[in-house]
C-alpha cells in the first residue's frame, strides 16, 4: 500500500511540476448558490459561458487576421490574442457571476503544467505513429523546413478555446448539476460528435475522439483542478499531428508541414483513420484511452470524482 501511494504521489508531482492538485471548483456562490433549481441554473450558465467563449475568440481572431499584415507570424499573433481574450472574458464572467477567481485557469501553475501537457501530447502522438509505422500502416515522407506559424496558431486556438469550452465550462457545470459521471459522458459525447461535420468524418471517428479526448482531457482537469495540462496535451497533439508529421487533423489540413504522413492503401479505415487522420484509428484509441483511464484512476484515488452535495 505504501509503495502504491508513493507512486501515485510521485506521478501527480511530476504531472503538475510540483504545483499540487485540488478538486475542480464547480461554483458555490451567487448564480450557483445552493438552493432550488441549481441544476437548471448551472445548465443555463453553461450555455451562456459556452457561447461567450466561442464568440469572444473566433470572431476576434478573424477580424485581427484581416486587419494585421498577411504574414504567418501576425496570423499566429491573431490566434494568440483571440485565445487570451476568451480566457480573460471567462475569468471576468466567473468573477462576476460566481463570486470567485477561477482556479481552473490560475496563473501560477500555467507554465509548468502547460509544459508538461505539451510533452505528453507530443509523446502520445509520436507513440501512435510509431505503432502505425511499425505495422506498415502509414507512410511518412520528409518535406524539409516549413513555416511554423499557421500550425502553431491553429494549435493554440484549438487547445485553449476548445478546452475552455468543453472542460472548464461544459464538464464543470454539468458536473455541478448532475455529478461527474454524467458530466464526463455528456462532454465527451458532445466533443466527439461535434466533429461529425468535419471532412471525411465517420461515426467511428466521432466515437474515437469522444473516448480518446473526452476521457483523457477531462481526466487531466479532474485530477489537477485546472485546464492547463489539458490545453497543453490538446495543442501539442494537434501540432505534432499536423506540422511535424503532416497528417490530417480531424479531416482538415493544418497548413505547411515538415513531413507528409498518409495511410497506406488496402487497410481498413478503423485501423488507420483513413482520410480523417490518425486520431480516428485503433492505435490512437488504445493509446489515448489508456492514458485517460490511468489519469482517471489517479483522480479517483485523490477523491476528486465524488458527486457534489
Amino acid at each position: 500500500m505504501r509503495s502504491t501511494l508513493f507512486s501515485t504521489a510521485g506521478a501527480v508531482r511530476i504531472l503538475t511540476s510540483g504545483q499540487g492538485i485540488s478538486p475542480p471548483e464547480l461554483g458555490e456562490r451567487r448564480f450557483l448558490h445552493p438552493g432550488p433549481l441549481r441544476w437548471l441554473r448551472a445548465l443555463g450558465w453553461a450555455v451562456a459561458l459556452f457561447f461567450l467563449a466561442a464568440f469572444s475568440s473566433l470572431p476576434l481572431t478573424e477580424i485581427l487576421g484581416h486587419l494585421l499584415p498577411p504574414t504567418g507570424a501576425w496570423k499566429f499573433a491573431a490566434s494568440l490574442i483571440g485565445a487570451l481574450a476568451a480566457l480573460a472574458l471567462y475569468a471576468l464572467a466567473v468573477w462576476l457571476a460566481e463570486g470567485r477567481k477561477p482556479a481552473e485557469i490560475a496563473l501560477k501553475p500555467l507554465l509548468p503544467e502547460l509544459g508538461i501537457g505539451l510533452l505528453i501530447g507530443a509523446a502520445m502522438f509520436a507513440a501512435v505513429m510509431a505503432i502505425m509505422v511499425g505495422f506498415d500502416l502509414y507512410d511518412i515522407r520528409s518535406l524539409g523546413a516549413a513555416p511554423v506559424w499557421t500550425a502553431a496558431g491553429r494549435a493554440v486556438q484549438s487547445g485553449v478555446v476548445e478546452e475552455l469550452m468543453i472542460r472548464a465550462i461544459l464538464l464543470r457545470l454539468v458536473w455541478r448539476a448532475f455529478g461527474p459521471w454524467i458530466a464526463f459522458a455528456v462532454s465527451a459525447a458532445l466533443f466527439g460528435f461535434g466533429h461529425i461535420a468535419n471532412p471525411d468524418a465517420t461515426v467511428f471517428a466521432a466515437i474515437c475522439i469522444a473516448l480518446e479526448a473526452g476521457i483523457m482531457l477531462g481526466a487531466f482537469y479532474a485530477l489537477t483542478g485546472r485546464v492547463w495540462v489539458s490545453i497543453g496535451v490538446h495543442a501539442a497533439w494537434n501540432f505534432t499531428q499536423g506540422y511535424l508529421y503532416g497528417a490530417a487533423v480531424s479531416g482538415g489540413d493544418f497548413g505547411p508541414a515538415v513531413a507528409s504522413s498518409t495511410a497506406r492503401p488496402g487497410f481498413p479505415e478503423w485501423l488507420t483513420g483513413g482520410a480523417f487522420g490518425p486520431e480516428a484509428s485503433l492505435p490512437a484509441l488504445v493509446v489515448c484511452t489508456t492514458v485517460g483511464l490511468v489519469v482517471m484512476a489517479l483522480a479517483w484515488r485523490a477523491g476528486h470524482l465524488s458527486k457534489p452535495a
